[in-house]
């Protein structure tokens, strides 16, 4: 039932790396792979800003003059635990 919800409810993980800040941006976005592509790709076509939401509906806007790098990939399941494995 839990991937049946992942499938409604896609959440990718977002890193963006911004020109002259030594830190990166680090987000989930409720958006899939290709609608986060895409949004980087007209941002970095058009010279507006990249303009995305995370999980509690925040935005995030980078002028896309200083975007450095953005990678995106499928949330992971989280492990928790303290076994040795």
């Amino acid at each position: 039932m839990s991937s049946k919800k992942q499938l409604d409810n896609p959440v990718a993980e977002v890193r963006i790396a911004i020109a002259d800040v030594a830190s990166e941006l680090s987000f989930e976005c409720p958006s899939t792979l290709g609608e986060i592509r895409n949004a980087v790709s007209q941002a970095l076509a058009s010279g507006e800003p990249l303009v995305l939401s995370d999980l509690r509906g925040r935005e995030i806007i980078v002028p896309s003059g200083k975007i450095g790098f953005v990678e995106i990939g499928e949330q992971s399941e989280r492990r928790v635990g303290f076994g040795t494995n």
